[in-house]
């Protein structure tokens, strides 16, 4: 285990790739300057700090997964979604580790 899967927990690419496979709410969790600089295609920007004010964005989503930079933001989101009782909810890790899963999934279509 390397040392951010120590860290921030192992995401399971596995269910990852279900999980985008079956249309997952995709939420960039980092700053808007962060996020116009490249994200993941059809994920919405959603900052770590503004989470509480936007809960209502996330009602009635299934598979729910959100990621960052590192993986340390999203597990804050993840944690804070899941006390607000959003069950579902994937830590995909860093923005790139959840784009490949999308890029994948899009060329099997």
């Amino acid at each position: 285990m390397g040392f951010f899967s120590a860290v921030f927990g192992n995401t399971d690419n596995n269910q990852l790739t279900e999980v985008v496979k079956n249309g997952a709410f995709l939420v960039d969790v980092r700053k808007p300057a962060e996020f116009a600089e490249g994200s993941v295609k059809g994920a919405v920007n959603i900052p770590l700090d503004n989470m509480h004010e936007q809960l209502s964005k996330f009602i009635a989503k299934q598979n729910i997964i959100v990621f960052c930079r590192s993986g340390n933001r999203s597990r804050q989101a993840k944690n804070i979604l899941e006390q607000n009782g959003f069950q579902d909810v994937i830590n995909g890790g860093t923005w790139q580790n959840v784009n490949q899963m999308v890029l994948q999934e899009n060329q099997q279509v």
